[in-house]
């Protein structure tokens, strides 16, 4: 399953949640075979003939943009940091911070200053080598500084010869942070001297100053955010800041990183200043992280400096002794110290380590129980932190959530695989300890498997909903999926283009009920969540259990238009306030059809909004006349189109949906929006009208 970059959503999720629209549920469309092709006019040029300024369908030369220099970055902020929410915002800060430890990790920092001073500007100050300054040899008349600060896809961690590993390998962070900041000033000491140039929204403020004679060395970042981007009165929390640089002090056992607050922008207990400095990095981490809780063992951990030109791995693992279900176990990791909470190849080698390890403990103890443990009975209550260093990383995304290198799992398996054996070899007593606790949660998921197996198929002869829910043939919940789609066209083409195995088909009719703005007993008594609920195999409210559900992901499946995102929304509204543990487990999750069908002779490419389209058009098809068919609907796809693009797990794009870290502000985003009170909903638009954009489908 591939994932899309994060983009701006309603919940905080990874993929942007369509917004409502007001019209009513839209009659069943026919579906044709296939969707009618749509040809682009093409004019015909006269030679010698000058150029119209427009042609007669409002199209030209004249309408076609050309971004330059950090123009795309401000015009598209969502591409490069992930929207224009708090989260975004703070982006910007863990950029510059990436910096300031590059140096660190470099060899060449020892120590970090970060202050949030009473303006709400934010700096962050290392004493690594200093940004260079002299002119840069490709662009006349500017300093190599100007040049980073303002042109995509520059930087020094390309060639690795300054930086033998970096979180910041796009080029692009510092450059982006310039864009979406409503004031920069860079101060550099280098050279025996301290330099200084300003910017403003991307754009220098004038050339670099020489300011005096300096001892000092390193580099000093202050920015305040563009509130034309991140909307008026937009700010950095300092209880965030404080988390984002105590956590990097974790990563780096070697460097000091300093905080300083103004004590008027504080609203909450963070310390207006502190110092972190971590000796036992990772270890010292999750110390602290579980010392209320009570664990198995003691903590596991442990760094592996580099192997060859491999890399280095640290880490850190306990178990919990609480009860089965009081813990929920987490796994935290960081690549280059860039925090990937998609976790990705480095986190897979930990666990295959770890259950390797363990069931050849098993196996040396004459414990036969150890052939049924599974990597997820490891982990499942565990608390993990774990730091690999490698040269050139790949992640998905330019936010970097997930590490995506193949060499990182095998550089953490060979790693962790003989620390843990002499570990567990070396304290006999803890390792007994583990391999029961272990096996009893491999012993329990058995039995709920069984269990499950056989609640589904009496669930299952009681659902009678003939028509309704196509079920899958599968009695294990795992690897199982419920997609539901909008109407019974939708449903005929999904239940043909699905995995009888594996895919169950659940088709609605039009628009379910605004759970936001409904009474309670209008929601229950409601046939189209009552279906639901009984399709799913649990019970919202109070009475939901995880254990209920009678499949591992909830795919919202609707038509790529506004009648769809608006469907999508409701539905999404009802999972939020009735069963949200559901969407913070992971299991909530939105298909992305194509929106378009361009095809030329035998070549055929989806794309799946406008700029996708368009982007398609110039890269795969220029200087060729294409046949672009528009979908207007799930139902006109047939089902061998469906399959491919939507629902195969081998060619799809799916967006899990999220809750924010912060979930204190979502209900009253989810009333404003949804509840009933339609004023809210009024100011609103007229708040973020701005923010649309000139290509909103209505």
């Amino acid at each position: 399953m591939s994932t899309t970059p994060p983009q701006p959503s309603l919940f905080g999720g990874d993929a942007p949640v369509p917004q409502p629209d007001a019209a009513s549920s839209p009659a069943a469309k026919p579906a044709p075979a296939k969707p009618e092709p749509v040809k682009a006019a093409q004019p015909v040029a006269t030679p010698g003939a000058k150029p119209s300024a427009m042609t007669a369908e409002g199209y030209g030369a004249e309408a076609i943009e050309v971004l330059e220099g950090l123009e795309p970055v401000r015009k598209r902020p969502g591409m490069y940091i992930g929207g224009t929410d708090e989260k975004a915002m703070h982006h910007l800060f863990a950029e510059v911070l990436d910096n300031a430890m590059d140096e660190a990790v470099a060899g060449h920092a020892k120590a970090i200053w970060v202050e949030l001073d009473a303006e709400g500007y934010l700096s962050v100050r290392d004493d690594g080598r200093g940004i260079p300054v002299d002119l840069h040899p490709k662009y006349p008349g500017k300093s190599a500084l100007e040049v980073v600060m303002t042109v995509l896809h520059s930087g020094g961690k390309f060639s690795g010869k300054a930086y033998e590993t970096s979180g910041g390998l796009h080029g692009v962070g510092v450059s982006v942070v310039n864009a979406l900041s409503e004031r920069l000033e860079v101060t550099v000491w280098r050279d025996g001297f301290e330099w200084q140039q300003v910017f403003s929204r991307g754009l220098s403020q004038g050339p670099i100053q020489q300011i005096a004679p300096s001892k000092k060395r390193g580099t000093r970042e202050r920015f305040k955010p563009d509130e034309e981007i991140f909307g008026v009165g937009a700010h950095f929390k300092p209880a965030r800041l404080y988390r984002m640089a105590k956590a990097k002090a974790y990563l780096f056992r070697g460097v000091q990183i300093h905080w300083k607050c103004d004590p008027s922008q504080i609203t909450d207990h963070t310390p207006p200043e502190d110092r972190f400095y971590f000796p036992n990095g990772l270890a010292d981490y999750l110390a602290e992280r579980v010392q209320e809780t009570e664990t198995v063992t003691d903590i596991f951990s442990g760094r592996v400096e580099r192997q060859g030109e491999a890399g280095a791995v640290e880490w850190a693992v306990t178990w919990s002794g609480a009860g089965f279900g009081e813990f929920d176990g987490f796994t935290q990791s960081y690549c280059n110290t860039i925090p990937t909470p998609d976790g990705g190849t480095h986190e897979a080698g930990l666990r295959a380590a770890l259950t390797r390890s363990l069931k050849a403990y098993a196996d040396m103890t004459g414990d036969k129980r150890g052939g049924i443990i599974t990597a997820e009975d490891v982990v499942a209550q565990a608390g993990v932190v774990i730091s690999v260093f490698i040269k050139n990383p790949e992640f998905q995304g330019q936010t970097k959530d997930r590490l995506s290198s193949s060499e990182a799992q095998r550089l953490v398996e060979k790693a962790l695989a003989d620390p843990f054996d002499h570990w567990l070899i070396s304290s006999p007593k803890q390792a007994d300890r583990l391999l029961q606790f272990v096996v009893e949660r491999a012993e329990d998921r058995l039995k709920k498997r069984k269990d499950k197996e056989v609640q589904r198929a009496s669930a299952t002869r009681k659902l009678r909903l003939p028509g309704k829910l196509a079920d899958c043939a599968r009695q294990d919940a795992t690897g199982t999926e419920l997609f539901i789609v909008e109407g019974d066209s939708a449903g005929g083409s999904a239940k043909q283009a699905r995995n009888r195995n594996t895919q169950a088909i659940l088709p609605l009719r039009g628009k379910i009920l605004n759970i936001a703005s409904a009474t309670a007993d209008k929601a229950k008594s409601n046939q189209e969540l009552s279906d639901l609920g009984l399709a799913l195999g649990v019970q919202p409210g109070a009475r939901f259990k995880e254990d209920d559900l009678r499949y591992e992901r909830v795919v919202i499946m609707t038509d790529a238009d506004v009648d769809g995102a608006h469907i999508a929304s409701l539905l999404i509204t009802y999972f939020y306030r009735t069963m949200p543990s559901m969407i913070r487990n992971g299991h909530l999750y939105l298909a992305m059809p194509p929106l378009y069908r361009i095809s030329h002779g035998t070549k055929i490419i989806y794309a799946k909004d406008d700029a996708h389209r368009l982007e398609i058009l110039e890269k795969e098809f220029k200087g060729k006349k294409p046949e672009i068919g528009r979908f207007k609907g799930l139902g006109e796809m047939m089902p061998a189109q469906l399959k491919e693009t939507t629902m195969d797990p081998k060619t799809r794009t799916l967006a899990r949906v999220t809750l924010p870290e912060n979930e204190s502000d979502i209900e009253d985003l989810v009333e404003t929006l949804m509840g009933r009170k339609p004023e809210l909903r009024f100011k609103y638009i007229q708040q973020n009208a701005e923010f649309v954009g000139d290509d909103l489908d209505v």
